[in-house]
């Protein structure tokens, strides 16, 4: 067990972490929802009520939409574009695909490599594009549980104005949906432009997200 917690710490850490501010947000969120209840004269519902909820269902995929899409993008634009400097950025000279030796395919695979990637044709090239292709199935399943979610909470929000409800139609082109869509995604570029910026000219010992104390600022592509 300690072998096995010290070999995966980090998505251990991280998804006891994801546990813990999520039921923590349902908490928050239930008091919130609460108080909002009972200022406008309605009634306030427990825990359990509030957790399978729409309000509780919007609040956290409006979250994962926007942290897949920055995921999903960050896979993409990578293979692209590059920042001189970033540990977070491949080198100029590696812009592109890069060739089968530099990315160990055909007669440059061994023994230990994933069997889709010596298997050839449709199965490697489906693995070589794996990892964009479910984060961008990710994001576009987030954002859809999101659309949903939102539009049966705003509609429980019209019916208690008394007002007509709208469709999801109506709802995905509506001012609420987007400004939820794109308040998450105008910090997740800002997070993204901020760390490929800073790593070139700050360090952090001992991170894999920074290169070594003593690099060059102009060295690229390398991680300490």
């Amino acid at each position: 067990m300690r072998r096995f917690l010290r070999d995966n710490g980090l998505s251990v850490a991280f998804g006891l972490l994801f546990l813990l501010t999520l039921l923590g947000q349902a908490f928050a969120g239930n008091a919130d929802f609460n108080n909002r209840q009972l200022s406008n004269g309605g009634a306030p519902v427990g825990f359990a009520e509030y957790v399978t909820s729409s309000d509780y269902a919007v609040n956290v995929t409006e979250n994962w939409q926007s942290e897949y899409l920055q995921f999903f993008l960050f896979v993409m634009a990578t293979i692209w574009l590059v920042q001189r400097g970033s540990p977070e950025s491949k080198s100029v000279q590696d812009i592109g695909l890069e060739g089968d030796q530099k990315q160990k395919l055909g007669r440059y695979t061994t023994e230990k490599s994933p069997p889709w990637a010596k298997a050839g044709g449709w199965r490697t090239k489906l693995y070589s594009n794996s990892l964009g292709l479910v984060m961008a199935a990710l994001f576009l399943l987030s954002w859809l549980a999101m659309s949903i979610a939102g539009w049966s909470a705003f509609n429980a929000e019209q019916l208690a104005d008394l007002e007509d409800p709208l469709s999801w139609g109506g709802y995905v082109l509506s001012a609420d949906f987007w400004d939820r869509s794109l308040q998450n995604w105008q910090s997740e570029f800002l997070a993204i432009g901020s760390m490929a910026i800073l790593s070139v000219y700050l360090r952090q010992r001992g991170s894999p997200e920074s290169k070594p104390v003593g690099a060059p600022h102009a060295v690229t592509d390398q991680s300490g």
